[in-house]
């Protein structure tokens, strides 16, 4: 039996839920993110922006030039978190078989929902318009019998959209779209496969798998598995945060490296207080850093023992950092975040003998800003 997979994403998610809460937004070219003549990127675009050139992960300056009039709003994750939860507790109604990629898209196994509401496409039917009276938000669904197809299928139809793609016309469908729908296509890989005469799924089809071997190494076998439609990959379900984190755009290009230390202490503080919020430990810390030429890497390192202590992960992010070298260098972004979680154990950081006095602190001040705001209370500990 043919597995039934749904991949449900909000259209223009933030844009449209400020649209949706603001009627004299509706219709207008509406960017979430920081202001046009701010530092800072965009995070999201409504369809009316998007036809000017205007994306998620732009400069907000860039989308300024290319759409001066349109109406910036800063994001509200708050509230696009709320809306998410809704979102996610209507999909669970449908199966338990649920994977939360992001805020606004999930993957939902619904093999063994069929005989309780009907075909794929009827459950995908079900769950849009759900949605819709639920939340007052569109969303596009594909409906496929693999992940990969599915979140094809999903884009086909946008926004608002209903796209079936089944084993028997997969490949015809796949044959005419650029390489770089393929997962794991980035810039350098379309680059390599240009080289190669493959410039569309149909040319890696007819492509011999053994000569694309020799030129690929171990990717060939995946990208050709996918290029015929084929992913085993099931949806996984655990845990609903893939990680918990903080980022920030400096308002002018820093190479202080006080300032950017008291910087990351700052977002460790608001990591830590969340992982203790959410009740998780971290076992992964990640470090990611963007330079002035827009040039981004990131660094993680997995811990021995998992944390929710913000002074731990700023040791560790310290150490991530150190090793980069960046003194002299210009830094344009920087962020911290935790991952890969497990549930606290009660000697986990927080009691610990040594660590006992740190943690009564520690939760003392959760409680402080708990009732007075996140920026009620700063550490006054020099800067490592």
């Amino acid at each position: 039996m043919n597995r039934a997979i749904l991949h449900v994403d909000m259209d223009a998610f933030y844009a449209s839920v400020e649209q949706r809460d603001n009627p004299e937004l509706q219709g207008k070219p509406v960017i979430i993110g920081a202001a046009g003549n701010e530092r800072g990127v965009v995070a999201a675009a409504s369809y009316e922006a998007r036809k000017f050139g205007v994306h998620s992960a732009m400069p907000s300056r860039t989308a300024y030039k290319l759409c001066p009039h349109g109406i910036f709003v800063y994001p509200n994750m708050r509230k696009y978190g709320e809306v998410s939860r809704q979102i996610m507790v209507i999909l669970e109604g449908f199966t338990p078989l649920l994977e939360q990629v992001s805020v606004d898209e999930a993957f939902l196994d619904v093999t063994g929902s069929l005989w309780k509401f009907g075909d794929a496409a009827t459950i995908a039917a079900r769950i849009k318009l759900e949605i819709k009276s639920k939340t007052g938000l569109t969303a596009s669904v594909g409906v496929a019998p693999n992940k990969f197809l599915a979140k094809l299928a999903s884009d086909l139809k946008k926004p608002d959209g209903l796209a079936v793609i089944t084993e028997e016309d997969k490949v015809p469908i796949l044959a005419p779209l650029p390489v770089s729908k393929i997962w794991g296509v980035g810039k350098v890989s379309e680059e390599r496969l240009h080289q190669l005469g493959i410039r569309t799924i149909g040319d890696l089809q007819e492509f011999p798998l053994e000569d694309l071997r020799r030129q690929l190494g171990n990717m060939a076998d995946h990208l050709h598995a996918l290029a015929h439609g084929r992913d085993e990959r099931p949806v996984e379900t655990d845990g609903e945060s893939k990680s918990i984190g903080s980022e920030n755009t400096f308002d002018v290009d820093t190479s202080d490296l006080d300032e950017i230390k008291r910087c990351l202490l700052e977002q460790c503080e608001e990591v830590g207080s969340s992982l203790r919020q959410e009740k998780v430990a971290a076992r992964t810390v990640q470090l990611k850093l963007r330079y002035s030429d827009f040039t981004t890497l990131t660094r993680r390192r997995t811990l021995v023992k998992p944390t929710q202590d913000e002074m731990t992960l700023y040791e560790v992010a310290c150490q991530l950092l150190a090793h980069e070298n960046i003194e002299g260098k210009f830094i344009r972004l920087i962020g911290v975040s935790g991952s890969n979680f497990v549930v606290p154990e009660v000697q986990t950081d927080l009691f610990e003998q040594q660590d006992e006095k740190r943690t009564r602190l520690t939760r003392a001040v959760d409680e402080l800003r708990g009732k007075l705001g996140k920026g009620a209370i700063k550490r006054g500990a020099s800067i490592k």
